[in-house]
């Protein structure tokens, strides 16, 4: 007999995700869930994000880690509204975390929420928090043969972000090799090449971003 332990705390998780849906779809607000490994940029591409939509789109932040609240307070130093979720441990956010820290943004005034996941490549795929699209965050100094090493979460993601491509001359890094790898494990997802500390390439990341946010809002309208 075999029993999946696993299976009825996932149940619950999507239970709670599907309200969350819910109540993002009701509002049109836009949910983005980043994914990545540490160090890879998260945070820097949520900045080099809101930099290039902040003028159009009203946008908070969920920070997602063990332990502190050093990047809520980075994105809060832009004079963005961010929630800090410490997981106590835990690798990932679950869908209840995401509720409680919804519960303190008034979504009325919200376009755009952006989740930063924990740093981790496995246990956030499995986890669907209630967002719109899931996008995973790979670094150039990582290595371009992550994809063979994670498959998951690149199958997952609805986009991918090569950040820190101004590293490319120091790394081994190929780059024809990790297109081809995450094209085979997903033709549909996007691949947007960028430095987010230094601004290279979030235009095209940002538009992409900005067409699902309208297309939200278009829809939302539509049924009202």
């Amino acid at each position: 007999m075999h029993i999946d332990l696993a299976k009825p705390i996932l149940e619950k998780n999507d239970r709670t995700a599907a309200r969350n849906r819910q109540l993002f779809d009701e509002k049109g607000v836009f949910v983005v869930d980043l994914m990545a490994s540490p160090g890879s940029g998260k945070t820097s591409t949520i900045l080099a994000t809101i930099q290039a939509l902040r003028d159009r789109y009203r946008i908070a932040v969920i920070e997602g880690d063990i332990a502190s609240d050093v990047d809520a307070r980075k994105i809060k130093a832009h004079g963005i509204p961010a929630v800090q979720v410490n997981t106590g441990g835990a690798c990932h956010l679950e869908s209840e975390m995401i509720a409680r820290a919804v519960s303190v943004l008034d979504l009325d005034q919200l376009d755009l929420i952006i989740l930063e996941n924990v740093g981790n490549l496995v246990c956030p795929t499995d986890f669907y928090l209630g967002e719109h699209a899931k996008v995973m965050i790979l670094s150039v100094p990582e290595g371009h043969d992550k994809p063979h090493k994670y498959p998951g979460v690149f199958q997952v993601s609805q986009a991918i972000i090569l950040n820190k491509i101004d590293t490319m001359p120091v790394f081994d890094f190929d780059q024809d090799a990790f297109t081809a790898s995450v094209k085979q494990l997903n033709p549909a997802a996007p691949i947007f090449p960028m430095s987010a500390t230094k601004g290279e390439g979030v235009e095209p990341w940002a538009q992409w971003l900005a067409e699902r946010i309208d297309a939200l809002k278009a829809q939302q309208a539509g049924e009202r």
